[in-house]
């Protein structure tokens, strides 16, 4: 398996579908890296630890984080399953960035960004980047939000181990 192809795989089990494989994430999110490798083996999923390592390391990313003593391993966003990333408050810029497909740009006006299947809207402190992930899904769009307004009426961020910045929802009215 090449390290693209581990590394969805790795956002698969890590942030979507860990019961795939018969794996139990910790309340944090984090799983053992013997553990993980094991149970992908017996499922017909060759991984190696160094192979993570690579991945970890070497990801512009940087969607995974390997714990202090090396156990263990865990996606730092993302997440469709219930997991507590022990991230604190962060008080965000005054504008941050969101990308998505034009098609959905109708949607997101009347009723605003929300975190769907996952547990945060994900949000970017450049263009660059936003529009990077708006082109996953299509013709890219990039919506400014006035985050430090946001923050003032009491809605909460978080920073991301890879910086990337989080928050439950982000209404209309917030959205340029």
């Amino acid at each position: 398996m090449n390290n693209t192809s581990t590394s969805k795989f790795l956002s698969l089990i890590l942030r979507h579908k860990p019961e795939e494989i018969g794996l139990t994430l910790d309340p944090n999110g984090w799983a053992g890296i013997d553990e993980l490798i094991n149970l992908a083996s017996i499922k017909g999923t060759q991984l190696s630890r160094a192979q993570i390592e690579t991945i970890v390391a070497e990801s512009d990313k940087q969607r995974f984080a390997i714990s202090a003593d090396g156990t263990k391993i865990r996606a730092n966003q993302g997440h469709s399953v219930d997991i507590a990333l022990g991230l604190i408050p962060k008080t965000p810029p005054e504008q941050l960035f969101h990308g998505t497909a034009t098609r959905f740009l109708d949607s997101i006006r009347g009723s605003g960004l929300h975190s769907a299947s996952r547990q945060h809207v994900h949000l970017s402190s450049d263009r660059v980047t936003a529009e990077k992930v708006g082109s996953r899904h299509g013709k890219p769009v990039i919506l400014i939000v006035e985050s430090g307004q946001m923050a003032r009426d009491g809605h909460v961020f978080y920073l991301s181990e890879n910086g990337v910045w989080l928050t439950d929802s982000v209404p209309a009215k917030y959205l340029g």
